[in-house]
């Protein structure tokens, strides 16, 4: 049987295990991101939106030149 592919990524962390966790998650499908803030035994999640209100897409970031290309 062929191995199911994760719909979700995460592309930022900060925080620790510890105590509060903030993290963008990006959905490979939509290329939607959302906040992931974990506290304790609570956790909530939000799409992440621009200044008028619709979704954020996620764009990587260009990779830098290497020397070997």
């Amino acid at each position: 049987m062929a191995k199911k592919e994760k719909r979700f990524e995460r592309v930022y962390k900060e925080g620790s295990d510890l105590s509060t966790e903030v993290n963008v998650l990006v959905d490979k499908s939509t290329r939607i991101q959302y906040l992931l803030v974990k506290s304790g035994y609570g956790m909530g999640v939000t799409p992440l939106l621009d200044s008028e209100g619709k979704p954020l897409l996620w764009r990587p970031e260009p990779k830098e030149p290497s020397w070997d290309d």
